[in-house]
């Protein structure tokens, strides 16, 4: 019975994590993707600088990195999904 009761709190416990994980991946992509298609604006334009495309592009470039890394969150939500259906099917 102990061994259910913990296996129920770490599950709820991974549950609390995901939720969290959701959270944050949201927050940080909203204004992410603000960031990135601003910078993406200002590559299109003819009339910008050498310095400032630079520039640009290393938002770009930044911002693009911080979106793989953001994906990579989706991971740690797939276990908890996961042990849900294997209960849901026994």
């Amino acid at each position: 019975m102990q061994l259910r009761a913990l296996a129920a709190e770490y599950e709820a416990k991974l549950a609390a994590a995901a939720t969290l994980v959701a959270r944050v991946r949201h927050e940080i992509n909203n204004p992410l993707a603000a960031l990135l298609g601003q910078a993406q604006l200002l590559l299109r334009d003819p009339d910008l600088g050498d310095k400032q495309r630079r520039r640009a592009e290393t938002i770009e470039s930044q911002a693009k990195r911080i979106e793989e890394i953001v994906g990579e969150l989706r991971s740690i939500q797939t276990p908890v999904q996961t042990l849900n259906r294997q209960d849901e099917q026994s």
